[in-house]
């Protein structure tokens, strides 16, 4: 049993210690709602007091289903107080995934947007055989309106009830039988998260934070060290270039977060030509490889703003980082295919399959230990014995390290081709692909092969008016990386199908190709 006196913080102790440095700034920003860091914390006491009265208790676990609203994020700072555990719920994932996260998280309290998913969770309801009870964010219909619960509750001095070991937060991550992962973290984990980002994150002096990809994921991993230093956080839900342009402008956004499909789509669009982005200081990207050609042309239009994240929901939020001063296409061109190195904190080794770790310059597989780590999979345990291995967790991405210790990702392991025995990583050609002019987007995937095992597939995405002969790439990518590297088969695509988080939906694509479907 620890002592008391070694007890370290919890996520409830960092939000109202966020809370009481804020005072009358603005926490949070959202169309014509501003809500101050002294309201959020009246608010926060009502949720909480709403929730009492409803039952729940300490270890209990709840949910939220919502789009980028201010109170979604404040249900989770509710939890953390209380010592509630909160799944994160990705308003894109599909009906059958939220009633399967519902089911296997045991979810007590489930709070919507009406608007958005008040049908999905009645439906939800009418589906399990346990009670749930529903909350919305507003009036729906005759079921229940949280702020109305909220209106008869006097606010009162927050104290938090959680402490490091309780568990904290439910992910859920794509599983490799079809289901769903649920990441478990413990209060350790999302403190170690926030502490390691503040140390190692180039933030500006007074964030100004655009959120416009779901909170439920990296945009909302980032809320807390905005928070912690007393920054506003301007939310949307959704991106478009037009939206996103204006709220820069408007709120003088200095940093925001956005995966590399959403920086191709503002570099291609002419609209941000009419709006000054001048007050953007940091543009974290992350979540999915960026092709280094597409970031050496952002350097170009945006400016030296640029820094790379890497993590995944069981190391979440900050394994590696490159930071804006390490974008350096001039004197260290190589480095823009990095991720970067590893975030202080955290201990980093590339390893093989008998927990060896392989030489400089040798690919392996990222494996990672301390407070950052995940506690399990819930309900996994054949996917826990292969995460964890050799006192180490595996996370399924393929690297090599430079002799300045710089990472490069080559793939996931999934991702591989095995072509005629040979390992071919399809980040690799499509980063040689994307150096063409003509080249907007694109993906390689692996499809069976009757001689080779599997063949190399390129969907290609050109950009507006241009186009190449296919030639012409395989010669590129010959001469880069060699003739097995070289795709068997070339198609053209209108746009790269992607996941709801904005990722390249490798699985989707690899299915079509394989299925000889219409791209």
């Amino acid at each position: 049993m620890k002592s008391q006196v070694h007890q370290g913080c919890s996520m409830g102790d960092l939000i109202i210690t966020a809370i009481q440095r804020g005072g009358d700034r603005d926490a949070f920003v959202s169309g014509d709602l501003h809500i101050t860091y002294r309201e959020m914390g009246l608010q926060l006491s009502q949720i909480i007091q709403v929730f009492q009265s409803m039952g729940l208790q300490h270890g209990q676990t709840i949910a939220t289903l919502s789009t980028n609203r201010p109170h979604a994020f404040m249900i989770s700072a509710a939890a953390y107080v209380m010592g509630l555990r909160v799944v994160w719920m990705n308003p894109m994932s599909s009906p059958d995934d939220h009633l399967y996260q519902v089911e296997d998280a045991q979810v007590q309290l489930l709070i919507v947007e009406p608007h958005s998913f008040g049908e999905r969770a009645l439906k939800i309801v009418q589906s399990i055989d346990r009670p749930l009870t529903v909350l919305g964010f507003g009036p729906w219909g005759e079921q229940t309106d949280l702020f109305g619960l909220m209106a008869h509750c006097t606010p009162q001095s927050l104290i938090s009830c959680s402490q490091e070991d309780d568990d904290c937060v439910l992910i859920y991550t794509g599983g490799t039988t079809g289901k769903p992962k649920g990441v478990l973290h413990n209060h350790r984990v999302l403190v170690a998260m926030v502490m390691m980002q503040m140390a190692d994150f180039d933030w500006p002096a007074n964030p100004r934070f655009l959120a416009m990809t779901p909170i439920t994921h990296a945009a909302g991993a980032l809320i807390p060290p905005v928070l912690m230093r007393s920054g506003t956080v301007i939310m949307h839900p959704g991106f478009d270039v037009k939206t996103f342009c204006t709220l820069v402008e408007r709120h003088r956004v200095n940093c925001t977060f956005m995966v590399p499909t959403m920086i191709y789509v503002l570099l291609d669009s002419p609209v941000r030509q009419d709006h000054d982005l001048s007050s953007l200081e940091t543009l974290i990207y992350g979540a999915a490889a960026i092709t280094p050609a597409r970031l050496q042309e952002g350097i170009a239009e945006l400016g030296p703003i640029f820094m790379q994240l890497y993590g995944q929901s069981e190391a979440p939020m900050a394994m590696t980082v490159l930071h804006k001063h390490e974008h350096d296409p001039v004197n260290y061109p190589h480095r823009l295919s990095s991720c970067g190195t590893p975030v202080v904190g955290i201990q980093l080794a590339l390893l093989d399959e008998q927990g060896q770790e392989v030489p400089t310059g040798e690919v392996g597989e990222i494996c990672v230990r301390g407070p950052l780590v995940m506690q399990e999979y819930i309900n996994k345990p054949n996917e826990n014995a292969v995460a964890f291995r050799f006192g180490w967790l595996y996370s399924g991405d393929l690297a090599r390290r430079d002799a300045d210790g710089y990472l490069y990702i080559v793939d996931r392991s999934k991702d591989m081709v095995i072509t005629g025995g040979f390992n071919v990583y399809p980040r690799e050609i499509e980063d040689v692909l994307a150096t063409h002019p003509a080249v907007a987007a694109v993906a390689v995937v692996g499809a069976p092969h009757e001689k080779w095992g599997e063949a190399v597939h390129a969907v290609v995405v050109w950009r507006a008016g241009q186009v190449a002969e296919w030639g012409e790439l395989s010669e590129m990518v010959r001469i880069k990386k060699g003739a097995v590297h070289v795709p068997k088969y070339f198609h053209a695509a209108d746009k790269l199908l992607i996941t709801g988080l904005g990722k390249v939906d490798k699985k989707a694509i690899r299915l079509l190709v394989q299925t000889g479907l219409s791209l």
